[in-house]
């Protein structure tokens, strides 16, 4: 192997391990709490989930995301029993939360690019694919912001605490 052969491919690695230190960090990964919710169905902003919003957003290092949304308002079963409610009871349940988690992707800055959701307590998320056209974050140190357009042009947007 001749003198610049040996030169040539230091440099190449260098170069990478170089790259790969200066890659962007996940901006989103970790786990995050729920601050306020609002939504804006014909320019009217209203809580989202009432209140007392309560909910965790948590993305993993591996690219996976789960996120839990609730009122934390929403009363309990008089029967004490999941299966069990009324019908008022399953209503406010399913309208006042939803939990859904699948798997997410970020850019070359690490900011999030999209994601995928795989489960979802609304069966009709289950496959959708959301991008930044649909679902924005944004992170700014410990805070982070969310704004979802539901298909029907619906705004709904978030706040979050980084969780230490």
């Amino acid at each position: 192997m001749s003198i610049r052969s040996i030169i040539l491919a230091l440099t190449l690695s260098v170069s990478s391990s170089a790259f790969a230190q200066t890659a962007a960090e996940n901006q989103v990964v970790g786990t995050w709490r729920m601050m306020s919710a609002t939504i804006d169905p014909d320019g009217k902003n209203i809580s989202a989930y009432g209140e007392k919003p309560n909910g965790l957003l948590v993305f993993t290092p591996d690219m996976h995301f789960v996120e839990v949304l609730t009122d934390a308002d929403i009363p309990r079963f008089a029967s004490n029993a999941r299966g069990e409610g009324t019908d008022d009871e399953n209503r406010m349940a399913m309208s006042r939360s939803i939990g859904f988690f699948g798997t997410y992707t970020v850019d070359e800055k690490g900011e999030f690019s999209g994601n995928r959701v795989e489960g979802s307590t609304f069966p009709n998320w289950v496959g959708s694919v959301r991008t930044r056209e649909d679902l924005r974050l944004v992170v700014e140190g410990d805070r982070m912001t969310e704004q979802f357009r539901r298909p029907e042009g619906t705004e709904i947007r978030i706040e979050w605490q980084r969780v230490k």
